[in-house]
Parts: structure tokens; sequence; C-alpha cells
């Protein structure tokens, strides 16, 4: 997959765009605007979750709205700074006003599957570089949200942060393994499971257990276990482990009696 980096734009643009204080057409006395920011970055986002970001280019979005890419510029200085928005703008999407639960394991739970589905809704941003946080509304709610579910933990402020980072990018890792499933499948034409029914029986021909007994041994019992592999499954799986270690590193009294 292709990379883009956030916070890659203008600054100030980014940041009056990102909080809803750019005063571009709105400002202007006269006929009323005919696109909103918040329009334009929701035809972006549906460019990107349809083909991926190399889909999205101020062009497009015009051609989508419409009308001409210079339209667009009154409104969105370049692509750079449309890219911090279109992630700002899904992140709200992982906004919580509260937790279901009142566990510190249950409330990271959450967060990870928040993210997860966050992910599979919108695969394009995992090709989104975030080292440079976009340093928007959403994106800020998201974060301030998540840190709660370390409340009551004990843990410092700046632990905190780190163990969050630990669940996310975990998070981030499954979800690509994922989406690069779905995308093996959508350019070859044929399933996980099609593919290991093609490669599966010559392998066979050609692999000595003897050679390679641990992989041979533990190859055939996944296999028989979960066939082609479950995304889903594998990150159920890993995310137990990460909240174990984590449980480990907590002091004693939170964790289960």
């Amino acid at each position: 997959m292709s990379t883009e980096y956030s916070g890659a734009g203008d600054p100030r643009r980014s940041i009056d765009l990102l909080w809803g204080r750019m005063p571009g057409p709105t400002a202007r006395r006269g006929p009323r605007p005919k696109f909103t920011v918040p329009g334009i970055v929701a035809v972006a986002v549906a460019l990107a979750d349809e083909d991926g970001l190399p889909a999205v280019s101020m062009r497009k979005v015009a051609e989508r709205l419409g009308v001409t890419a210079m339209s667009l510029y009154t409104y969105v200085p370049s692509k750079s700074e449309l890219l911090d928005v279109m992630v700002d703008a899904v992140a709200g999407e992982a906004v919580r006003d509260a937790y279901t639960s009142d566990g510190w394991r249950d409330r990271l739970t959450e967060v990870a599957r928040s993210n997860w589905e966050l992910y599979r809704r919108h695969p394009w941003l995992l090709q989104v570089a975030t080292s440079r946080p976009v340093l928007g509304p959403n994106t800020i709610a998201k974060y301030d949200c998540e840190l709660r579910a370390f409340d009551g933990t004990g843990v410092s402020d700046v632990e905190t942060d780190q163990l969050l980072s630990l669940v996310l990018d975990y998070v981030t890792g499954a979800a690509r393994a994922a989406v690069l499933a779905d995308l093996a499948e959508r350019h070859t034409g044929r399933s996980d499971t099609e593919w290991w029914e093609a490669w599966g029986p010559l392998l066979a021909e050609v692999l000595d257990p003897a050679r390679y007994p641990t992989a041979a041994r533990i190859g055939q019992a996944a296999g028989e276990e979960y066939g082609a592999g479950d995304p889903a499954r594998a990150f159920t799986f890993g995310l137990k482990r990460v909240l174990d270690g984590i449980e480990r590193f907590l002091p004693p009294s939170t964790r289960p009696s």
C-alpha cells in the first residue's frame, strides 16, 4: 500500500480547516457558497473508501461534485490539508461519551474493537502515516476518551499514553494484515481458502517434514484448526495477550481477585 503523510500541509490553513474557522467563501458577501468543507471531505472519504487514497485528488473530488478543481481551492488549499481533515472526520466515528464497563480491561477491549472496526470501514487509514498527528477536534476527542480507559489504574500520565499506544499499535498491525488479505483476494480473484486449495497439495509434494519438523507440525495443526486463516480470530487472540501483559504491569490492586 502506498503511504501518505499527515501534517504535510500549511499549519495555519490546516488548523483553520480542522477547527472550522477557515475564512474562505463562507465569510464573503454575495451568493451563498455552493459547497461546505464537510461536504467536500465526505466526497473525498467516499472515494478513499471505494478505491484507496490513490483515488483521491482535488481533480477527482471536483469531478464527483461536478465542478472544476479550481473551484475547490477556495475551500481547501491542497490535498495535504484535505487529507488531515479526512482523517479527523472519520476519527469522530470512534469517539464515545462513556464506556459500557467500569473495568480497565473491558474498556481497553472497547477501544481496540472500535479502532479495528474503524480500519475495516476505512482501510485507507492504514495508508496514512500519522507520526505527526492530526490536531483536529475529533482526533483529540478520540484520544481523550481512549485515555480515560485507564481511569483508576494508578499508572502515571506518561505510562497511560505509552500503554494506549501499545494497544493502538497492535490494532493497526492486525488490521493491516486483514486489509492486505482483502486486497490479495480483490487483485487475484481468489480467496485465501482457494489459494491454499491450489498451493497446499503442491507444497506437500516437495515439503519434507523431517527437514522442517516444527513448521510441518504446527502448520498442519493451525490449518486443521482454522483453515486459511481468520483475521478477526487472530485479532481477538492477540488482543487478549496484549491485555494480559498490561495486567502484569498494572498495580496489583487493579488485577482481578
